[in-house]
């Protein structure tokens, strides 16, 4: 008799889906006249004179990207200021205004080149917001952004995704208007026809947004998919921009729908630095290749894809640490999935289906993709045994669903036969495309996993691989009185500086407790020679960690209000401690609406060279701080404002936000204020308030000679002497620049952020 294939289950991928799919990791390109502002949301109003990268590589970016593994590059062709990386038809603020090239450079067709030329697939970016065109928020502008989108997909080559960002209306220049405008977000775009238009000029091409229709934002820019993780949603009344009273869109995009509809999986966007455009002060902060490993684990080791971010820097080229990290992160994955001990080993089933050989075990450990082994029509749980010549040890197992007949899989273990029996290794939830664990060393001659399914269970892939020990990034923190501590896993020697210059052999390993009760730059790295037995990939990673002044002996003198109830008293904003917070009161009727404040006592007059505010850790995007004042005072009464301006971005990440004063202030109370937050949320919050002294703000930042000699070492060759009318471009541009600074960032009206946004 014949036996069946497995018929499908719930939703399934299309075929451009199931493409997407395997792609697993590949990169995102931030760049704009942002890189040169210092800003993450330009306003729109930025000149295009300012845009005049010194070394522009997109070959660099793509070299660096085919090495580091990635399949794929996204470029951000215009993001929220409207500037335009190609010399658009529709448009003059664009690179054909700028000095790049003299006007006759299109970066978009550079990237596209450079990719085709490393084997790379290419996606375009093209933000719906547009904060300089005078049309936005008008019928004209839909006409305007689709001219722009025919011209990226016809005229420069395949396209394997457009990615639609979540952030659409608010302030912003449109054309001189200087105003907020807002979009009805459900209709404005008229999605319907916009994504007709994508699917006829690039049918092969997945498109992102919150709402997808092929790909969904993960819920969080912070480089994780959820632990139970379903490719599938129920999409009956959503839109790009989604977002009713009390969503959380980790809670619902990042699990998904367990009996989803639609097969909508996620990605994962996350930055290799803290912020999506480069900032030079950002340089000590890429993520390590531990960190990055880590986010694999947790992003395509739970069935996601990774977009890993890396902006170029003002020279045009992706920074060397970046790159370098980068690097570190294949050789660490190559390293862990280098063999994979299983196809050394015999492996049997419970059940095959029909006891056909088209779907036996074997299948798992065939390479062949389009195999799988199955279980009969009503066998939803099973096992497979694997069992080894002799004892063999493991610290990583890989499985992968054959998903094209849908997701189905519930729950999965792995366990370990001991003398006593089998023994639990690591479990878990879903599988979806591909599942990774990784757990302690364990050796034995036979491994079961097991597996519970919604429906016959079928799996194209099993693996198991023993992963080299890692050394483990140091861990600095620092308690209120001052006291530094340093660690980097059990017993492991970590060496350390305090006066900014890069832990070597000879730097003191950290033993005890150290005083930092001033602030200052902690710097730590572990070696190999301290540490036998663990494995170094490439340079030790220095880590730092910059340390305001401690808190011993502050007070809060005032705060507008704060929520007892759930003991968010405004003393957490100064007790050295991330996981608690300052929160406005909200229970117990309507809240009071902003702007709120806290005003500290100090203990004595400090120097302040800046000030921190670092938003809430626990995962809630509420009330964070958006627009804000410093102020700074010598008795409590009389108060000077020190700073004032916007945290862009802060509810998709939410990382400490540093502001450096235009000169150092001398003051014994300091009050912050939130004008307005995140939102338009009628309460505030604050995990911590950090002052900076201003000797420590200067040594955070790459010296000037290391940064003229890494651009030196990069660039390759100086750049031809400019003819008089490029240097006069370029004193325009100098110009240019110092009036952005100039620019009063607290006229920025507040932002709705109400959808997904970068």
């Amino acid at each position: 008799m014949s036996i069946s294939p497995v018929a499908p289950f719930g939703a399934l991928p299309s075929a451009r889906q199931l493409a997407w799919h395997r792609l697993e990791y590949y990169g995102f390109v931030h760049f704009t006249t942002n890189t040169f502002t210092d800003l993450e949301w330009g306003y729109g109003d930025e000149k295009p004179l300012i845009f005049d990268p010194s070394a522009c590589s997109p070959k660099q970016w793509a070299r660096a990207a085919h090495e580091a593994g990635m399949k794929g590059l996204i470029l951000t062709c215009k993001h929220h200021d409207g500037f335009c990386l190609w010399p658009s038809k529709f448009t003059e603020h664009s690179v054909k205004a700028s000095p790049y090239k003299n006007g006759k450079g299109d970066i978009v067709r550079e990237f596209f080149d450079a990719c085709a030329e490393y084997g790379l697939k290419t996606g375009v970016y093209l933000s719906p917001w547009d904060r300089n065109h005078p049309d936005y928020a008008k019928p004209e502008y839909i006409t305007y952004y689709r001219n722009q989108l025919r011209e990226l997909l016809t005229n420069y080559g395949d396209v394997f995704e457009v990615w639609f960002d979540g952030a659409n209306g608010g302030d912003g220049y449109y054309g001189g208007a200087r105003e907020k405008r807002f979009i009805d977000k459900e209709h404005y775009y008229d999605w319907a026809n916009t994504h007709a238009l994508v699917r006829g000029l690039a049918p092969n091409a997945v498109m992102f947004s919150d709402a997808g229709p092929d790909i969904r934002w993960v819920g969080n820019e912070s480089g994780f998919a959820a632990e139970t993780m379903w490719c599938t949603m129920n999409m009956e009344g959503r839109y790009p921009g989604y977002h009713p009273e009390g969503y959380n869109p980790f809670n619902d995009l990042g699990y998904g729908h367990e009996n989803g509809t639609t097969w909508l999986p996620p990605e994962v966007d996350v930055s290799i630095r803290p912020g999506w455009f480069w900032h030079e002060r950002q340089n000590a902060e890429v993520r390590s290749v531990a960190n990055l490993l880590a986010m694999y684990y947790e992003s395509v080791g739970r069935g996601a894809t990774l977009l890993l971010n890396i902006p170029p820097d003002r020279r045009g080229l992706f920074h060397e640490i970046d790159v370098e990290r980068l690097a570190g992160f294949r050789a660490a994955r190559d390293a862990v999935f280098k063999t994979d001990v299983v196809l050394g080993a015999a492996l049997t089933a419970k059940n095959v289906r029909g006891n056909d050989r088209r779907f036996a075990v074997k299948n798992l450990i065939d390479g062949n993709d389009g195999t799988y082994w199955a279980t009969d029509d009503g066998v939803t749980a099973s096992s497979i045994d694997i069992v080894f010549p002799s004892p063999t040890t493991v610290n990583n197992l890989l499985i992968q669903e054959y998903i094209a007949l849908g997701q189905r899989v519930t729950s999965w273990k792995l366990e370990a036969e001991t003398a006593s029996g089998f023994t639990p290794v690591t479990q878990g939830t879903t599988i979806g495309y591909k599942r990774l664990a990784r757990f302690s060393d364990i050796t034995a001659r036979r491994f079961r996993v097991r597996i519970e399914a919604k429906a016959p269970i079928v799996l194209s892939r099993i693996g198991l691989f023993h992963a080299p020990v890692f050394l483990e990034d140091p861990l600095i923190a620092r308690d209120r009185n001052g006291a530094v501590s340093i660690s980097a896993g059990s017993a492991a020697r970590v060496r350390y500086t305090l006066n900014g210059r890069t832990p070597d052999a000879a730097s003191p390993i950290f033993e005890k407790p150290v005083s930092l009760s001033e602030g200052g730059l902690v710097r730590a790295a572990v070696f190999p020679a301290d540490n036998p037995g663990a494995m170094s990939l490439g340079k030790a990673t220095t880590l730092e960690k910059r340390f305001g002044y401690a808190k011993k002996d502050w007070r809060v003198v005032r705060a507008s209000s704060a929520e007892t109830q759930y003991d968010n008293k405004a003393e957490n904003a100064i007790d050295d401690d991330p996981k608690t917070i300052w929160h406005t009161k909200w229970s117990g009727g309507t809240p009071l609406p902003p702007p709120h404040e806290i005003i500290i006592d100090l203990g004595k007059p400090l120097a302040i060279g800046a000030f921190g505010y670092l938003p809430r850790q626990d995962g809630h995007g509420g009330a964070l701080a958006e627009i804000y004042l410093f102020g700074v005072s010598d008795d409590g009464v009389s108060w000077k404002k020190a700073a004032g301006g916007r945290f862009d971005n802060i509810v998709n990440n939410p990382v400490l936000q540093v502001v450096p004063l235009k000169k150092p202030l001398s003051a014994r109370y300091i009050k912050f204020t939130v004008v307005t937050s995140a939102g338009d949320h009628a309460s505030a919050c604050a995990a911590e308030i950090d002052v900076f002294p201003p000797e420590r703000q200067a040594s955070a930042k790459t010296p000037e000679k290391e940064r003229k000699a890494a651009v030196t070492a990069h660039a390759g060759k100086k750049r031809a002497s400019a003819s008089p009318k490029k240097k006069g471009v370029r004193r325009t541009a100098a110009k240019e620049r110092a009036t952005q600074k100039k620019r009063k960032s607290i006229r920025q009206k507040p932002v709705h952020k109400k959808a997904r946004r970068k």
